[in-house]
């Protein structure tokens, strides 16, 4: 029994150690020292404006006097008014009974008539009136607004293309970067 247990125990041992994976250790990265940089000075080869456009708005505004059409100068209503009434009050008078009535009406409707006519013929027409009409609308012009520069300069020989907001003068600070290359 003691030796059923213990070959129970090794094959359980040895199946625990099939199933575990392989340790294989990574590989170490080589060391890199982090960049040394420092900042020195290029010569500038040329500074080129760069712009863009942009629409700016503006109200434009035109004037234009008008003359307002002449308008007649009598109360043509207050005139109808007034011959409707005194008209109405002959009609009133002549005539008797039923054809009173008639009389009264006929009179207020030929009163009414002549008493426009009177008030519009006895006054001149008014001249219009001069105002002044102005019309505004808004434009857009296309003014070029300078966004920096574009600079083409020289450091250690080499050739380099960088954009700035100011304009450099005949040098500029450029940063610099040395790292050891690796051997082979």
């Amino acid at each position: 029994m003691k030796r059923a247990a213990l070959l129970a125990v090794l094959a359980t041992a040895a199946i625990a150690a099939q199933a575990q994976p392989q340790y294989q250790p990574m590989p170490q990265p080589q060391f890199q020292p982090p960049p040394q940089s420092f900042v020195d000075r290029a010569q500038v080869q040329n500074a080129e404006p760069q712009y863009e456009n942009v629409a700016v708005p503006r109200q434009e505004c035109t004037s234009q006097w008008v003359t307002d059409p002449p308008v007649s100068g009598g109360n043509s209503i207050a005139g109808a008014i007034i011959g409707g009434v005194a008209g109405g009050v002959l009609g009133h008078q002549v005539g008797g009974g039923r054809g009173k009535d008639v009389a009264t009406a006929a009179g207020a409707v030929a009163g009414a008539f002549a008493g426009e006519r009177i008030a519009s013929s006895n006054q001149p027409p008014v001249q219009g009136a001069q105002r002044e009409v102005r019309s505004c609308r808004t434009v857009h012009d296309m003014q070029p607004r300078l966004t920096g520069y574009k600079v083409n300069y020289i450091y250690a020989g080499h050739q380099y293309t960088t954009f700035t907001r100011e304009q450099p003068g005949n040098t500029m600070p450029v940063r610099v970067s040395v790292m050891p290359a690796e051997q082979r």
